[in-house]
């Protein structure tokens, strides 16, 4: 029997205040409620991914949504971080960004980035992507459990 698709652990490192709102009310109103954390830097998305310090009872995620311009530690060095570990490679990572640069772009995917989504500034078009991320890792892709 399908019980249709299961709740997965989202990470959204983001340090714009307003991204984080509009991307929590995405997730609030969907389908599927699946649990979001929200880090603000480089450095609290390893400590939360390697569950380090006051992130040591956090959950693995199942997707990383990650901006590439933060502070303390760049995206591109997390998702460089991330893809280079044994143990944490095999979680799919989303750039989502205000980027539309080429050097980001074929970085982020040289660095092994599973998607690279560029944030529209409407808001309504902002919501709209970041539902079709949840709903395609949701609902299309297996993700390892």
């Amino acid at each position: 029997m399908n019980e249709g698709p299961r709740p997965i652990e989202v990470l959204l490192v983001e340090d714009d205040p307003g991204d984080v709102l509009l991307t929590v009310e995405a997730f609030e109103h969907n389908k599927v409620h699946n649990n979001l954390s929200v880090v603000n830097d480089g450095e609290q998305a390893m400590a939360f991914l390697r569950r380090e310090g006051e992130y040591e009872n956090a959950s693995r995620p199942d997707l990383v949504l990650l901006d590439l311009n933060l502070p303390r530690k760049d995206g591109r060095e997390v998702l460089e971080e991330i893809k280079g570990d044994g143990d944490l490679r095999s979680i799919p990572v989303v750039v989502l960004t205000t980027s539309e640069a080429d050097e980001d772009i074929l970085r982020s995917y040289h660095l092994h980035a599973n998607a690279y989504v560029t944030k529209p500034v409407d808001f309504d078009q902002f919501i709209s992507v970041v539902r079709r991320i949840d709903d395609f890792f949701v609902s299309v892709v297996k993700l390892p459990r």
